[in-house]
């Protein structure tokens, strides 16, 4: 099954182009929720994208209820911040999961942070770093994803 790489309002044309040839390589799905920091005609999202986003499966949505309403509830959903103390290869990712990332510059909301505490996990990083760019995040993610269930 694949996995879905949901964004929550990107604020980067270049990360999340780069997160759609990612996806395309993977077989994941891709989902965006507005607001979104660019148009998805921009041609920093086309560049990083290579010629890959019009084959990617890609799906838009104009807020978070709008998503919440629509995707798999009987599927396991992941959240990934800084803010969380369990780390991303702990978290038992399974094919069909949503693994979900926040804005460059703000992460996650804290309301998302708080309803699903139990399901956030977090890169660690070294040199009291603060972030890791977002398109470099999904892919550790998405590729541990990939490890553990044996799919590449």
């Amino acid at each position: 099954m694949k996995f879905h790489i949901v964004l929550h309002q990107p604020r980067i044309p270049q990360n999340t182009g780069n997160i759609g040839r990612l996806c395309f390589a993977t077989d994941s799905v891709l989902h965006l929720i507005h607001p979104l920091g660019f148009t998805l005609s921009q041609k920093e999202l086309k560049r990083a994208g290579l010629d890959y986003w019009k084959d990617l499966e890609v799906y838009e949505w104009q807020d978070l209820e709008s998503f919440c309403l629509t995707c798999k509830s009987d599927r396991p959903h992941f959240y990934f911040t800084t803010k969380a103390q369990n780390l991303y290869w702990d978290a038992q990712l399974q094919g069909g999961a949503y693994l979900h990332f926040g804005r460059e510059d703000a992460g996650l909301s804290v309301e998302i942070l708080e309803r699903y505490a139990q399901s956030c996990y977090r890169i660690p990083m070294c040199n009291d770093a603060r972030s890791l760019n977002l398109a470099t995040s999904v892919g550790i993610v998405l590729y541990e994803g990939l490890r553990q269930c044996h799919l590449l």
